[in-house]
């Protein structure tokens, strides 16, 4: 929506990723341009009711601003065609932004590492391909949220190749166990029919339910922060070790590209150098080569 006024741009923005500083607004939809802009226009949209935001701790005395919609916002942007189909997520109270922050915050740091790569190697990759919280029914009542999923298309010499991924963002609150739990819930995702009970599909028809959404299943990428490297290390081979001793998982890892990475790598080295570790062992590589 590059056509579209800047203002709508940030609207559509905080209602797709959630929360996001200004600084990461302005690395999202104006990079080329300046910071001060982007303060023009949420401070503007903040005196309208359309925004507000939580003051972010640091250390410095700039006391950074982590920018959301409010309801009144939410009504707004639901008429925004970038957004059709989807529901613009909304925050009622700063108490409420505060206990989402830091993660939505850390997500919203792993889709810019991915967004600055496609610009450097002129890639196709922008805010609208990448959706936060995706929710997939797996089976028996139970519901895989991924963190987010992504588009992102690779253009090498005249050929387009299309990638998806489902990204998982770990910034080590939950135990590795538990981390490493996620890749069964993939592994369901993978084998689930989702007909109803006693109905007969039409062998047309035939194939797992994730193909209503994907015409391939997106490859998984974990994306580790806030930890130690000697911890985050040991996070990912708790994930190595699920893929050679779970079933399901390892039968999952055979189609499908497993990787993770640290968060930190990705920033300073971009996501298509050699910093993903396969999950199914192997030397680290870039991860559109997993």
């Amino acid at each position: 929506m590059t056509g579209e006024p800047l203002r709508h741009q940030v609207l559509a923005a905080l209602a797709q990723h959630r929360i996001a500083t200004t600084n990461q607004l302005h690395q999202m939809l104006r990079p080329e341009g300046t910071r001060q802009l982007i303060s023009r226009v949420v401070a503007r949209l903040r005196v309208e009711g359309f925004v507000d935001f939580t003051v972010l701790p640091s250390a410095s005395r700039s006391h950074p601003r982590a920018w959301h919609l409010t309801d009144q916002g939410g009504h707004l942007v639901r008429g925004l065609p970038v957004l059709r189909g989807r529901q613009p997520y909304t925050i009622a109270s700063t108490a409420a932004a505060s206990m989402k922050t830091p993660h939505t915050l850390t997500v919203v740091r792993t889709h810019l590492v991915f967004s600055a790569e496609a610009r450097r190697r002129s890639h196709e990759h922008g805010p609208w391909d990448w959706t936060p919280e995706v929710s997939h029914s797996i089976g028996e009542g139970d519901r895989l949220v991924a963190d987010a999923v992504m588009h992102y298309t690779l253009l090498e010499d005249t050929q387009r190749r299309k990638l998806r991924a489902f990204v998982e963002v770990d910034r080590t609150t939950m135990s590795s166990e538990r981390l490493a739990t996620k890749l069964i819930d993939y592994a369901r995702l993978y084998h689930y029919d989702a007909q109803p009970a006693g109905h007969r599909r039409a062998p047309a028809a035939a194939g797992p339910g994730w193909l209503r959404w994907y015409p391939v299943f997106p490859r998984v990428l974990f994306v580790l922060t806030n930890a130690s490297r000697t911890r985050l290390a040991s996070r990912i081979s708790d994930l190595q070790e699920m893929v050679a001793q779970h079933q399901l998982v390892a039968a999952l890892s055979r189609t499908v590209p497993l990787g993770a990475a640290i968060l930190e790598d990705l920033e300073e080295h971009g996501p298509a150098s050699n910093v993903w570790a396969p999950l199914s062992g192997g030397s680290p590589r870039p991860w559109a080569a997993l």
